[in-house]
C-alpha cells in the first residue's frame, strides 16, 4: 500500500463518502481493528491483552487463515469481538479484475458463515479491502451487495519496519479522537510495534475515561 498519513485527511473521506472512516459520536469510544488473522499465538496475545481492559474489537480475517486455524477463529467469536471479511486470498484490488476480487471476498464469507455454524453469533457485513485498495467498480458491487466497507480514521502503521514501537504508539495517541476506527494488525510482520503499542493504547485512552467497543451495523 503506498504510504499513507496517519490520520486520514478529511478530504479522502468526502471522495468516498460511502465507506466508513469512523464513527460519528461525541463520546469517548474509540473502534480497534486487527487486520490479516488469525495468526497463531499473536491473535491469542491480543484476545487477553483486550480482555485486561475489557475492550472489544473488530477482527477483518483472512479466509485462508480461518481455514487453518479455527480454533483461534472460534476464540476471536468465544471473546465478543465483531468479525470482517478481509479477502480470502489477501489480493490487492488495484491488480485484480472485478470479478475475481468479488469471488474471492464472497469465498471468505462462506468460511466465515461456516465457522460461524458452531456459534450464536451472526454474519455481518463488515469488509475492509487488503491494503486499502478497492476500485470504484468493486467498492460499488460490494456496496450493492449490502457490505459495510469499512476504511480507517488512524493507522498505526504498526507493518511498517522502517518505524519503531514508540513511533506506532505514538502514531495512535496522538491522532485519535472519539469515534476514530484505528488499524493494528494480529500478524507477524507487525508483532513487534503492535505488541508494544497496544497495551500502551488501551492503557492511555482507558485512563482518560475512553471504552474501546466492536463495529457493528447489525
Amino acid at each position: 500500500m503506498p504510504l499513507a498519513p496517519v490520520k486520514t485527511p478529511v478530504v479522502a473521506k468526502k471522495l468516498f463518502p460511502n465507506y466508513v472512516w469512523d464513527i460519528a459520536t461525541t463520546n469517548k469510544v474509540l473502534y480497534l481493528t486487527f487486520d490479516d488473522g488469525p495468526t497463531p499465538k499473536i491473535t491469542n496475545w491480543v484476545l487477553e491483552t483486550l480482555h485486561d481492559y475489557q475492550a472489544k474489537a473488530t477482527f477483518f480475517c483472512i479466509g485462508n487463515n480461518i481455514e487453518k486455524h479455527p480454533d483461534i477463529f472460534q476464540s476471536v467469536v468465544k471473546n465478543g469481538h465483531s468479525i470482517g471479511n478481509h479477502t480470502k486470498n489477501h489480493i490487492k484490488g488495484w491488480k485484480t479484475k472485478t470479478n475475481p476480487y468479488i469471488n474471492d471476498t464472497i469465498a471468505a464469507e462462506y468460511i466465515i458463515k461456516s465457522q460461524l455454524k458452531h456459534s450464536n453469533k451472526t454474519y455481518s457485513n463488515l469488509f475492509r479491502p487488503p491494503y486499502g485498495q478497492i476500485s470504484p467498480k468493486q467498492g460499488k458491487t460490494l456496496l450493492e451487495k449490502g457490505y459495510n466497507i469499512i476504511m480507517w480514521d488512524v493507522l498505526s502503521f504498526d507493518w511498517n519496519a522502517s518505524i519503531g514501537p514508540e513511533t506506532c504508539l505514538n502514531n495512535v495517541i496522538n491522532k485519535a479522537t472519539s469515534g476514530s476506527i484505528i488499524v493494528f494488525h494480529d500478524s507477524v510482520k507487525a508483532s513487534k510495534n503492535m505488541q508494544y503499542a497496544l497495551p500502551k493504547v488501551l492503557a492511555h485512552f482507558t485512563s482518560r475515561g475512553y471504552t474501546f467497543e466492536a463495529l457493528d451495523f447489525n
